[in-house]
């Protein structure tokens, strides 16, 4: 190893709860905005990650926010690092 280590941080996405009906898997659902590169207008690009969550604590409709993480099964790489905001029932 060098004598100057770099920081890796892990990557993080903001999203919603769109279905919670594995165990201990969520899927999420993150938005971003994309500028349309021939006609300029911001086009809205999703993208759906399965997540960990570990405490079964998740509902649709949450706000969470993942980090990435070791591969956990064939599609799941991320976790939920937090829930930032609660569904409204």
């Amino acid at each position: 190893m060098s004598a100057t280590a770099e920081n890796k941080t892990a990557r993080v996405r903001h999203g919603v709860v769109v279905s919670n009906k594995m165990d201990k898997t969520v899927v999420v659902e993150v938005s971003r905005r994309v500028q349309h590169p021939k006609y300029m207008k911001y086009v809205r690009r999703r993208k759906r990650y399965k997540a960990h969550d570990a405490a079964n604590e998740c509902n649709v409709g949450d706000k969470v926010v993942l980090e990435e993480t070791r591969p956990m099964s064939k599609d799941k790489r991320w976790r939920v690092k937090e829930i930032s905001g609660r569904a409204v029932v």
